[in-house]
């Protein structure tokens, strides 16, 4: 049955109110995006910093270990200031979104998630517990019995650290009380507007290729730290700082994938928006031609049968 032009008409309205609020909702993700962009930005000036002071002080401590000069203190080993131990468990944090509306974004992650669980346990859920940050995939993993050690939704859009405070000191404290021996981060890695990448990132415990850019042939001539008292003093109160600092610097980014996704999808449901619009504008014209033509030939024919 062919649509009457009221229906046409009622479509075109319909879909015009559709497309006015997914480019509203386009808009307020870009506004979202510029913020965080600047924001992780300007974090990541810090991170680095702190990631260089790590490599500092680690160096110098592989460096007395090698010179047989070891300075360790009241047992503190370069394993145990780096929180290294036998792996028997390990814990995946998966972020994802809180809603939809994002795209493919959340099922990118969980889709790629699933298949490393595959590849690494073999269907095996003992060796491993799920952190899920996110409603998504809080959902997700509950619904296909998976244990979650943790979850945590309603991140704000622009994370602060306070906010995420209880998530992080929640995972560093699961992690001393040995629920789990190491932590990975899955998320999407914001590249750039456009294009995000499934990014599976060690967090726990810190490895020693933290020192890997430190040259240690030429350390002492280099230096540029004054320690005290002692590297591991230092180290075993920067190490729970570093820990922290990685874990909000992974969820910042995790979040600005979020919003470039979500754009991206509100600029595709507002460009399709306006195709179907141009497509029923077409088909209305069209048919309100041939409802004028047949006006007219009714008019014609009657004028002629008067005849």
């Amino acid at each position: 049955m062919a649509e009457s032009l009221t229906d046409i008409k009622r479509r075109i309205a319909s879909t015009q109110k559709t497309g006015q609020i997914t480019h509203a909702m386009q808009m307020v993700s870009g506004s979202k995006l510029t913020q965080i962009e600047k924001k992780s930005a300007a974090y990541q000036l810090y991170e680095q910093k702190l990631k260089d002071t790590m490599s500092y002080l680690i160096a110098g401590k592989l460096l007395s270990q090698y010179q047989g000069g070891d300075h360790t203190q009241d047992g503190f080993s370069l394993d145990t200031l780096l929180k290294i131990r036998p792996i028997k468990k390990t814990a995946y944090l998966v972020v994802t979104s809180d809603r939809g509306l994002v795209g493919s974004y959340n099922s990118t992650i969980l889709k790629a998630t699933m298949e490393l669980l595959e590849q690494k346990h073999q269907g095996d859920k003992s060796q491993f517990t799920i952190i899920a940050i996110g409603g998504t995939g809080a959902d997700f993993f509950k619904k296909r019995g998976y244990d979650i050690a943790y979850e945590y939704r309603g991140i704000a859009d622009v994370p602060d650290f306070e906010t995420v405070r209880a998530l992080v000191k929640t995972c560093v404290e699961l992690f001393d009380a040995e629920a789990f021996d190491q932590l990975y981060m899955c998320h999407n890695h914001h590249v750039n507007s456009l294009t995000s990448e499934f990014t599976v990132d060690k967090l726990l415990p810190l490895s020693q290729d933290l020192a890997s850019d430190v040259d240690l042939t030429s350390f002492e001539s280099q230096q540029s730290y004054i320690v005290d008292p002692s590297i591991e003093s230092v180290l075993e109160g920067l190490v729970p700082q570093y820990i922290e600092s990685i874990i909000f610097g992974s969820i910042m980014d995790a979040k600005t994938a979020e919003h470039a996704a979500s754009m991206a999808a509100m600029r595709a449901a507002t460009d399709n928006a306006n195709d179907l619009i141009s497509t029923l504008s077409l088909k209305y014209n069209r048919a309100r031609q041939a409802q004028i033509t047949t006006e007219i030939t009714e008019i014609i024919g009657g004028a002629a049968a008067l005849e």
